[in-house]
C-alpha cells in the first residue's frame, strides 16, 4: 500500500473543509494561543501583525504573509524560545494547512522548480578536464574562488561569469590542451610514477616519505622495476610543511637513483604547493633502488616552528633517446586509433571521429553536424599552416570547445523555457549530466551517454547509480558535499592558537603536538564515516550517534584511544569511549566550530541548528556585547558556562542563546582542538542542559542520543534539504515541501538508510523534471 501523504494523515479535517472554515476552526486558535502575544491584539512586533486584515479571503491569498509564518514555524525560529511552544502535532497541522490551502501544493505532483543555467565551478572544471583529457590542472591557481549560496559552491544563481574570468578560461584551455598533448605527444618516452608514501625508512617502517622532519637525519627508499637500460629523467615532486610563518630551519636534500646521484637541494621554508627537483641518471634493467636523504643543516630559531618534507611523487621518464616510445595518457584518450593516417580523406574522417567523440562527452550530448564541421575547419586550417601538424589542429579545436558555453555551462534543452506553467521531464542527456555531476562532480562517461542515446537510462537508473558509487570518482561526492555541508574543506586553513589551547611553553612544541597531518587525519575521519554509512546503507542518524569511527595511530593517540597502530585508517569500536562517536565529537567539527583561542558554545550550537536540525537562530542584533564583558562582570576567571549565564542576562540575547547554548555547552568537554577534557579554569565542566524542545541531558553521549533519536526527524529533514540543494544547484523553496516530506518519509520507511535518501533525491521531481522560469 503506498504511503499516504503525512500531512493528510495528521490533519484529516483538511480533506473535507474549505480554507476559510479550516482557518476559523483549526488555525486561528493556534495563532491566538502561540502568536498573538507578539503579533496580534494590537501588538505587531517586527512590524508583523496577524489580525489586522479586513478581508479574510484576501488574507488567505496573501502568500507573502503566510510564507513568513511557514518559514519561521518550520525552522523553529517562532515562537521565540521564551514563549510557549507548539506541540508536535499542532506544528504539523499548521504547516500542512499552509502548504495545502495557501501554497496550493500538490503532493502527488511536486513542483520541480525552475533551473538557473549553471557554470561549472572550479572543482567541476578540474574534474571534467581530468576525465576528458587525463590532465591534472590546478584550478585553485588558475581561477578565483567561486561564490557560494545556501552553503554550497555549485548554486546556479551565484556562479556568474565576468569578462576577466572568461579570459582566464581562454588561457586555461590553451594550457590544458598543452598538458594533454605536449609537443611530441605521439612519441613520448615511457613514464612511471612512484607515490611518496611508498618511500620507507628501512630501519623504521613507520617513517615514510609522507612526513620527514628536517631536524633529523633520514634516508627513505623504494624499489622500482626498470624495463630497459638507459638514461632516464627523474623528477622528485615535494613540498615543505609544518610552519605557517617563515623560519630559519634548513636541511640538505639528496636524491640517488640506482646508486647514481640525481641532485641535491637546500630545503627551507617554502609555501609552494609543489616543488620539483629534476635530473638525469643512468639506470640498469631490473629492480632499482631510489633513495631520498635528509641531513639537518640549520636548526629552527628559538620559538620557531619546525619544518618537514613531504614527498608527493617521483616521476621516472625514459629511456631517453627515442629507443622506446609510448603514447601519453592524453594522447590515448583523444587519438583513440593512434596517429593520423596519411591519406587526406582518411585523415578527415579520423578528425571527424575524434571531434564527434570528444565534443559529445564535453558538451554532454550529441552535437549537430554544423558544429562538427566548424571544428573540422579549425583542424584543417591549423594543419595547413607551416610548421603545424594534424595534432596541432586537434589541439586548437579542443581548446575552442573548452571555451564554449556548452562546456562551461550545464545547458539543458527545454521547450517553452520562459513559461513557468510548463513542467517537463528532462531528457536522458540532461539526466545523465545531473547524475554525473551529483555523484562524480564531472561529465558523464560513455556508458551514461550511450544509455541516454538509446533512452535506456531511466529503466537502468538504479543499476547505474550502483555502478557509479562503485567507481573511485564517487569519492568526489563525499569530498564536495561533506566538505561544504560540514565545512571540512576549511579545516586545513583555519587559524588556531595551539600553544595557548594545549598549554605548551613554545610554539615549536605546539606545532609538534598538533601539526598539519592531524588536520588531514580529522578531515579523513569525517569523510570515511559518511562514506561508510552511505555505501553500507547504514542509518543516517549514525552520523550523529555512531559508536564507531575510523582512526589511524596518530589520531587515535591524539584522542587518547589505544589499540590502533600504523598510518592506515581502521574501524575502531568506541564502546569504551562513549564521549566519542559521530561528527559532533570529531576534531573536524570541533575545530571549525571554535574560535582560534577557545571553544565557542555559540558557534557549536549554531552549527548544529543550521546544519543538523535545520532550525537556524535569527540574526543577532548589531549591538551584542562581547563575551569578554560578561567575563569582567563575573570577576575572577569564570568558566565558559559562567560567562554564558552572565551574557544571557541581557534581554536581547536571552531568546537566541536559549536555542544555541544548551547544545554548545553540552560539547564543552572538548577544547578548541577536539581533545576531551574534564575541567575548565580549574573547575569541573558541567555539560548538562535542556534543549529548547524540552529534552534533558547530562553529557555529550546523552545529547547525541537525543539528536539522533527523539530529534531524528528534524535531522532527516535538514539532511534531505542539504543534499537536495547540493544535487540540484539551487536553494530549497516552499514549493519543495512535498518533495522534502517524501524524502523524510522514505528515510523513515527504510530505517534511515542513507543510500535511500540519495536514491530518493535522484528519483524526485526536482531532479527528474524542470519548469520554465518566471
Amino acid at each position: 500500500m503506498p504511503r499516504p501523504l503525512l500531512l493528510f494523515l495528521l490533519t484529516p479535517s483538511l480533506l473535507t473543509a474549505g480554507p476559510q472554515e479550516n482557518y476559523d476552526k483549526d488555525i486561528q486558535p493556534l495563532l491566538e494561543t502561540y502568536c498573538y502575544d507578539c503579533h496580534g491584539d494590537g501588538t505587531a512586533k517586527g512590524k508583523f501583525s496577524m489580525d489586522t486584515f479586513k478581508d479574510l479571503p484576501a488574507h488567505l491569498h496573501d502568500q507573502k504573509h503566510w510564507l513568513a509564518i511557514w518559514r519561521n514555524v518550520r525552522s523553529q525560529i517562532m515562537p521565540p524560545s521564551d514563549k510557549d511552544q507548539l506541540a508536535h502535532n499542532e506544528k504539523k497541522q499548521l504547516l500542512a494547512w499552509i502548504q495545502k490551502e495557501i501554497f496550493q501544493l500538490d503532493p502527488d505532483n511536486p513542483d520541480p522548480g525552475a533551473v538557473t543555467i549553471r557554470r561549472l565551478n572550479r572543482t567541476e572544471y578540474q574534474n571534467a578536464v581530468y576525465d576528458l583529457l587525463g590532465v591534472e590542472f590546478d584550478t585553485t591557481e588558475a581561477f578565483p574562488p567561486d561564490d557560494t549560496g545556501y552553503g554550497f559552491d555549485n548554486i546556479g544563481e551565484v556562479l556568474s561569469l565576468s569578462p576577466l574570468l572568461m579570459e582566464k578560461y581562454i588561457a586555461a584551455a590553451d594550457e590544458v590542451v598543452s598538458l594533454a598533448l605536449p609537443k611530441g605527444a605521439a612519441a613520448q618516452v615511457p613514464r612511471v610514477d612512484m607515490e611518496g608514501k611508498t618511500f620507507v625508512d628501512s630501519g623504521n617502517p613507520r617513517l615514510t616519505g609522507r612526513w620527514l622532519p628536517l631536524k633529523d637525519k633520514h634516508t627513505v627508499q623504494a624499489e622500482q622495476e626498470i624495463k630497459w637500460a638507459g638514461d632516464y629523467q627523474v623528477t622528485v615532486e615535494y613540498a615543505i610543511r609544518g610552519a605557517a610563518e617563515a623560519t630559519e630551519h634548513e636541511a640538505d636534500l639528496t636524491v640517488k637513483c640506482g646508486g647514481a646521484p640525481l641532485g641535491s637541494e637546500v630545503l627551507g621554508w617554502d609555501q609552494r604547493k609543489t616543488i620539483a627537483l629534476t635530473g638525469k641518471v643512468p639506470l640498469k634493467k631490473g629492480s632499482q633502488r631510489f633513495e631520498i636523504s635528509l641531513s639537518p643543516r640549520q636548526a629552527a630559531a628559538a620559538g620557531e616552528e619546525e619544518l618537514a618534507l613531504t614527498i608527493q611523487r617521483v616521476i621516472i621518464q625514459g629511456p631517453l633517446g627515442g629507443k622506446q616510445k609510448e603514447y601519453s595518457k592524453g594522447y590515448q584518450m583523444i587519438f583513440v586509433d593512434g596517429p593520423a593516417p596519411e591519406d587526406e580523406k582518411d585523415k578527415a574522417n579520423y578528425a571527424r571521429k575524434i571531434m564527434r567523440s570528444f565534443v559529445s562527452r564535453a558538451f554532454r550530448r550529441p552535437i549537430e553536424s554544423a558544429t562538427i564541421e566548424r571544428l573540422l575547419d579549425i583542424v584543417n586550417s591549423v594543419d595547413k599552416r607551416p610548421g603545424k601538424t594534424f595534432e596541432d589542429g586537434i589541439k586548437e579545436a579542443i581548446a575552442t570547445c573548452l571555451c564554449s558555453p556548452r562546456f562551461l555551462y550545464r545547458v539543458e534543452i527545454q521547450p517553452e523555457p520562459n513559461n513557468p506553467d510548463k513542467i517537463v521531464r528532462i531528457d536522458d542527456y540532461a539526466l545523465a549530466a545531473r547524475l554525473s555531476f551529483f555523484l562524480w562532480g564531472s561529465v558523464p562517461d560513455d556508458e551514461l551517454l550511450s544509455l541516454a542515446f538509446n533512452k535506456r537510462l531511466r529503466p537502468e537508473l538504479h543499476a547505474q547509480i550502483d555502478r557509479m558509487l562503485a567507481d573511485p570518482r564517487s569519492n568526489r561526492l563525499t569530498e564536495n558535499f561533506v566538505g561544504q555541508w560540514l565545512q571540512t574543506r576549511d579545516l586545513e586553513s583555519l587559524p588556531v592558537q595551539a600553544q595557548d589551547i594545549l598549554g605548551l611553553p613554545t610554539k615549536r612544541e605546539a606545532s609538534l603536538a598538533f601539526d598539519v597531518r592531524l588536520r588531514e587525519d580529522m578531515k579523513k575521519e569525517t569523510n570515511m564515516l559518511f562514506d561508510f554509512i552511505l555505501r553500507k546503507g547504514r542509518p543516517a542518524e549514525e552520523l550523529i550517534s555512531a559508536r564507531y569511527t575510523f582512526l589511524n595511530e596518530r589520531l587515535a593517540k591524539y584522542y587518547g584511544i589505544g589499540g590502533v597502530a600504523g598510518e592506515e585508517f581502521v574501524p575502531v569500536d568506541l564502546t569504551e569511549h562513549p564521549e566519542r562517536g559521530g561528527i559532533l565529537t570529531q576534531g573536524s567539527y570541533l575545530i571549525v566550530s571554535s574560535n582560534p583561542p577557545r571553544p565557542s558554545p555559540v558557534k557549536r550550537g549554531l552549527f548544529v541548528l543550521d546544519n543538523l536540525l535545520g532550525s537556524p537562530a535569527p540574526p543577532a542584533p548589531g549591538d551584542v556585547p562581547r563575551l569578554e564583558e560578561a567575563a569582567k562582570a563575573t570577576g575572577g576567571t569564570p568558566t565558559m558556562r559562567e560567562m554564558m549565564v552572565e551574557h544571557r542576562k541581557n534581554p536581547d540575547c536571552k531568546a537566541c542563546h536559549a536555542r544555541m547554548d544548551p547544545i554548545g555547552l553540552g560539547l564543552e568537554n572538548f577544547n578548541a582542538l577536539g581533545q576531551f577534557r574534564t575541567r575548565d579554569q580549574g573547575k569541573p565542566i558541567d555539560a548538562s542542559g535542556v534543549l529548547l524542545t524540552g529534552e534533558k541531558f547530562d553529557n555529550v553521549a546523552e545529547l547525541k542520543e537525543i539528536l539522533g533519536g527523539r530529534r531524528k526527524e528534524d535531522f532527516y529533514r535538514c539532511l534531505a534539504e542539504k543534499m537536495l540543494t547540493f544535487a540540484i544547484g539551487r536553494g530549497v523553496e516552499y514549493y519543495d515541501a512535498p518533495t522534502i516530506d517524501q524524502l523524510v518519509a522514505r528515510l523513515e520507511d527504510h530505517d534511515g538508510n542513507l543510500k535511500e535518501l540519495l536514491l530518493g533525491i535522484i528519483e524526485s521531481a526536482p531532479f527528474q523534471k524542470r519548469r520554465g522560469s518566471e
